[in-house]
């Protein structure tokens, strides 16, 4: 059967928004605030998986319905700030007047006709990139518009972050109408966070992805499969939803293998049915588990080794003894795992992991 419905893809914008209403409402919240408000400047955190790009791409769409220039999402590069200005210029060029080229130089042919005309479109004067937003935000606010950034995949050493920053700042000081959105890792925001010019973030609203509840992703699979024409019991569609383990990407990769598995006339075996779970698992191992370990040190790699003899929480106490450390040195690398986003600390003295199928990774390792 054709799949229509699921995006398993990263950056794929999927057609319904599952179990992020309320985060939407929190991002919409700060664009309604007041310019220069602490809402104006968010910072979306969550590990991979958990859809912070699809906020951003939802946020894009409900920000230019509401008198929004948007600079769609763009990750930290070295010519960021270029692309930023450039995705300002395409969205607004609609409702902003086009750049006259004036006429500075050249020289007078035959019967008046011009030959070697020089303008001032023929080369951009060379302007700071904040004075160049400046120049673009005056404009949007004489057409009634605000401006809105959006920057995915934060890193902590970038120069380009540092300077479009600053050039935020600057914007508010001038009472520019302004907001930015950034998105980001765990490890990779604590690391922007420890820098000192990006101390600004410290300042910026806060919002943490969590996992989306299972009963909300049972109910979207219920109508999307219905939707469909496939024909799945109640209680295949719930384990199907147990096993995404609340990620938005494992909701999808799921939804589009059971799709695919199914007959034209919408029927889907328990070996196919089986099959589609094992596929997907398989998929989201190899995307987002391979991934999250792989910036992690060899000591972070042997804490989360040792958690996986545990079916769902680990002592501290009981990880020491298997790696035959100190407790001091327990209470070190559990800091450093659950700042990275990959386990968290429900209960004093247990820790379990933050990301689905690290476990079954680590066990799969060993055979």
């Amino acid at each position: 059967m054709k799949d229509t419905l699921f995006s398993p893809a990263f950056g794929n914008k999927p057609g319904t928004l599952v179990g992020r209403d309320f985060d939407m409402k929190l991002l919409a919240a700060g664009l309604d605030a007041v310019p220069g408000s602490k809402e104006r400047a968010r910072l979306i955190i969550g590990q991979r998986g958990l859809g912070k790009t699809v906020l951003l791409l939802e946020l894009a769409d409900y920000a230019r319905q509401h008198n929004y220039i948007v600079a769609s999402p763009t990750v930290v590069s070295g010519d960021m700030l270029e692309r930023i200005l450039e995705k300002l210029e395409r969205d607004g060029q609609k409702y902003l007047p086009p750049k006259k080229n004036r006429i500075t130089g050249g020289t007078l042919g035959f019967l008046g006709f011009s030959a070697g005309i020089q303008t001032e479109g023929d080369k951009e004067p060379e302007k700071s990139f904040a004075y160049r937003l400046l120049d673009f935000c005056i404009k949007a606010k004489d057409a009634g518009k605000g401006v809105l950034i959006l920057i995915d995949e934060v890193q902590g050493n970038s120069e380009e972050l540092k300077k479009l920053i600053i050039a935020y700042q600057e914007m508010v000081g001038e009472g520019q109408n302004i907001a930015v959105v950034f998105a980001g890792l765990p490890a990779t925001v604590s690391q922007a966070l420890n820098q000192h010019v990006l101390t600004f973030f410290n300042r910026a609203s806060r919002l943490q992805l969590a996992p989306i509840s299972v009963s909300e992703i049972a109910i979207y699979y219920h109508k999307c499969f219905e939707r469909l024409g496939i024909s799945i019991s109640d209680p295949w569609i719930d384990r199907a939803a147990a096993e995404t383990g609340g990620s938005p990407y494992m909701m999808q990769l799921i939804g589009h293998y059971i799709t695919i598995s199914a007959s034209d006339d919408g029927v889907i075996t328990e070996p196919e049915y089986h099959r589609a779970l094992s596929y997907a698992r398989k998929e989201f191992i190899a995307d987002i588990c391979e991934t999250t370990l792989s910036p992690l040190s060899e000591r972070d790699i042997d804490f989360l080794e040792a958690m996986s003899q545990d079916e769902k929480e680990s002592s501290i106490k009981d990880l020491c003894t298997r790696l035959h450390v100190e407790p001091s040195f327990g209470q070190r690398y559990k800091n450093r795992l659950i700042q990275a986003g990959v386990i968290v600390s429900k209960r004093r003295g247990f820790v379990e992991y933050a990301v689905p199928y690290l476990n079954e990774y680590f066990r799969m390792q060993k055979e």
